[in-house]
Order: C-alpha cells, then sequence, then structure tokens
C-alpha cells in the first residue's frame, strides 16, 4: 500500500486550514468600486440625517442641559469657597442650591401680592383714564380723524373671543411649560454642581496626555471667567433693583422693596428680564396714577439704554476683562443668533475666545 509523500500532505492540510470550514475566502472588496462608493456615501448621508433628526427633536432638552451645566459652571465658585472654609462639598452644593432656591421663591412671592392688587386698580381706574384722554382735545380729534372707537367696537367680536380663549389655553400652557422647564434645570444644575470635578477630570482625561496641562489651565481659566460672569450679572441685576427702588419711593408707589426684587430677580434672565421687570413697575405706575405709569415707562426705556451700552460693558469689562466693544457686539449678535441662550453664553464665550486666540493661536502662529 502506497503512502502520499509528507511535502503531499502537509500542502493538503495548509489549503484545508486556508478554505476553512466554508471553502477558501474570496478577494478583498474593492473599495474604490463605484457602487461601494455610492453605497458608503449615502449611509453616510442617512446617519447624518438621523443625528441632524434626533438633535433637533432634542433640541429644548440639549437647551436646558446647556444652561443647567453654564448655571453650574458659574455657582462652581461659591461651592469651592464653601468648601475651603471647610464644608463638604454635599453641604456646599446643597447651601448654593437654597440659597439660589429661596431667591427665585422669594422673587416671585415679592412679584405676586403687587401684580395681583395693582392690576385690579388699574382696571378700575381704567375708566378714569379713558375719561382723562378723552378730555385731551388733541387725542379726541385722532380718535374722531382715524375712527378709532368703531373699529374697536368692530373687532370685538365673535371671533376675538374665539382667539382670547385660545390665548388663555395657550399661555396656561406656556406658564406649565415654563415651570417645568426651571425645575428641570435646577434639578440638572444641583446634579452637575455635585459631580462637577468629576465631570471635569473626565473631560481632562479626553486630552492627550502630552498637552493635558496646558489644556487644564487654559480650560480652568475659561471656568473662571464664567463665574466672575455669574458674579457681574448679579451686580448689575442689584443694581437695577436698586434704581428701581429708588423710583418707586421717589413716586410713590406701593410695595417699593418687593418691585426691586422683583426687578432685580427678573434682570438676571437674558434678554426678556428686563422688559418684563419693567413691565411689571410700569404696570404698578399705571395702578397708581397715569403721571406716574408714564415716568416708569419713560424711566426704564432710558435706563434699558444706559444700561446696554454702557453699565454693561463696563462691568463685564472689570469682572471677564472684554473690551466694551466687544461685549455689545457679542450681547447683540448672542441675542440674534441664538436668543435667550446667546444672550446667555455671549460675554463667557468672547472671553474664552480671546483667550484661545492670546495663549494659542498667537504663539503659533509667531513660531512660524
Amino acid at each position: 500500500m502506497e503512502t502520499a509523500p509528507a511535502d503531499d500532505v502537509d500542502d493538503a492540510t495548509t489549503e484545508a486550514e486556508l478554505e476553512g470550514r466554508f471553502g477558501r475566502p474570496g478577494p478583498p472588496i474593492d473599495r474604490r468600486n463605484p457602487f461601494i462608493i455610492g453605497l458608503l456615501g449615502g449611509l453616510g448621508l442617512l446617519l447624518a440625517y438621523t443625528i441632524f433628526l434626533g438633535i433637533r427633536n432634542a433640541a429644548s432638552i440639549l437647551v436646558l442641559i446647556f444652561i443647567a451645566a453654564f448655571l453650574a459652571i458659574g455657582l462652581n465658585p461659591a461651592v469651592s469657597w464653601l468648601r475651603r472654609r471647610g464644608v463638604p462639598r454635599g453641604g456646599a452644593v446643597a447651601i448654593v442650591a437654597l440659597v439660589v432656591l429661596a431667591l427665585l421663591i422669594g422673587g416671585i412671592i415679592a412679584l405676586i401680592p403687587p401684580l395681583v392688587t395693582q392690576t385690579n386698580e388699574l382696571i378700575k381706574n381704567v375708566p378714569d383714564y379713558v375719561s382723562q384722554l378723552q378730555r385731551n382735545q388733541t387725542i379726541k380729534e385722532l380718535i374722531v380723524r382715524y375712527d378709532i372707537m368703531e373699529k374697536v367696537t368692530s373687532a370685538v367680536n365673535a371671533g376675538t373671543v374665539g382667539n382670547a380663549v385660545g390665548g388663555v389655553v395657550g399661555g396656561a400652557k406656556l406658564i406649565f411649560g415654563t415651570i417645568f422647564n426651571t425645575l428641570t434645570v435646577l434639578v440638572l444644575t444641583i446634579y452637575f454642581m455635585a459631580a462637577f470635578d468629576r465631570l471635569r477630570e473626565s473631560a481632562y482625561s479626553l486630552a492627550p496626555a502630552s498637552r493635558r496641562a496646558r489644556v487644564r489651565l487654559l480650560t480652568d481659566e475659561i471656568l473662571t471667567k464664567v463665574g466672575a460672569y455669574m458674579v457681574g450679572a448679579l451686580a448689575i441685576a442689584v443694581l437695577a433693583g436698586f434704581s428701581s427702588f429708588v423710583l418707586a419711593m421717589i413716586l410713590g408707589l406701593a410695595y417699593p422693596f418687593a418691585l426691586a426684587v422683583v426687578v432685580a430677580v427678573c434682570d438676571l434672565i437674558p434678554q426678556i428680564g428686563a422688559t418684563l421687570g419693567a413691565i411689571i413697575v410700569s404696570l404698578v405706575g399705571f395702578a397708581s396714577s397715569l403721571t406716574a405709569g408714564l415716568v416708569c415707562v419713560v424711566f426704564f426705556i432710558i435706563y434699558q439704554q444706559v444700561e446696554n451700552y454702557l453699565i454693561y460693558p463696563s462691568v463685564m469689562r472689570r469682572s471677564v476683562k472684554v473690551s466694551d466693544v466687544a461685549a455689545v457686539v457679542a450681547a447683540l449678535l448672542g441675542v440674534a443668533l441664538f436668543g435667550v441662550v446667546g444672550a446667555l453664553v455671549a460675554i463667557p464665550m468672547v472671553a474664552a475666545v480671546q483667550l484661545i486666540i492670546r495663549e494659542v493661536v498667537v504663539p503659533s502662529q509667531e513660531s512660524h
């Protein structure tokens, strides 16, 4: 009986191992094949569109997360200050959270009594205001010339009532939505403050080890500027509240301290806060007298211009070290591009960009 040579046996074994259980593997796929290129390109576009849809659908939640993270960064210096005085991190976070919550509740409590009582007073005084305006010869001529009374009467119909009911329902949804968003931001802010150090170290670990120390220093400086921005915003809010208190005392308005607290709390809200506080104080002014209401309107129009173009840039220049022009331009662009969130992060973002340009971009260009 003949036996196969050893070399033939080895070749057969190697061939069987290469082929495996299901045969020999074929040649690799040609990645330059037009079909493969088109398929991969289509899958990439589909994946990008899916990510876009996911971000768009979750935009409102992402905005709340971003605001909470920004507030946590801004409040972290207060937590660090308490920790340096021996307070555990959990206790420091609880103290800061309770102070913020007390300010919000205090603002709401201060807002409700004057808003309710003065709204009732305003409703009672509306007939007197109308009669005062009608006695004015110029106003009377305008009413007759443009037929204002007939237009107002024709506007009050079933459709107007239906729109009013729809507006009430929409207003209720807006109120409950605002409460939910506020609570969500508060809870997330507390979580972020509690885990701030751990989250920051995790973010630093993503940087290359050779550049981690420099990234840490630059990022810590940016976080410090965010905290300084929060201090500056609080100073501006306190100044707005004090100005409103002085105005209320001069005009003899009811609840002057409560109005000052409301204006200060509202002034912390970017974009719409100052206007909201001005409307509340003006409403109380009109409830007192027509002259007081007009004085409040004129005062807040002038004060908001002074705050936006003089006080705000000056405070930010001292606290965040951002030039006046950069502060004004950043605030305007932030509001125009991203609304409330843009107004919130405009100044710290400009400070961060300036720091990166000064410490990274300029030295890199100089080395070349």
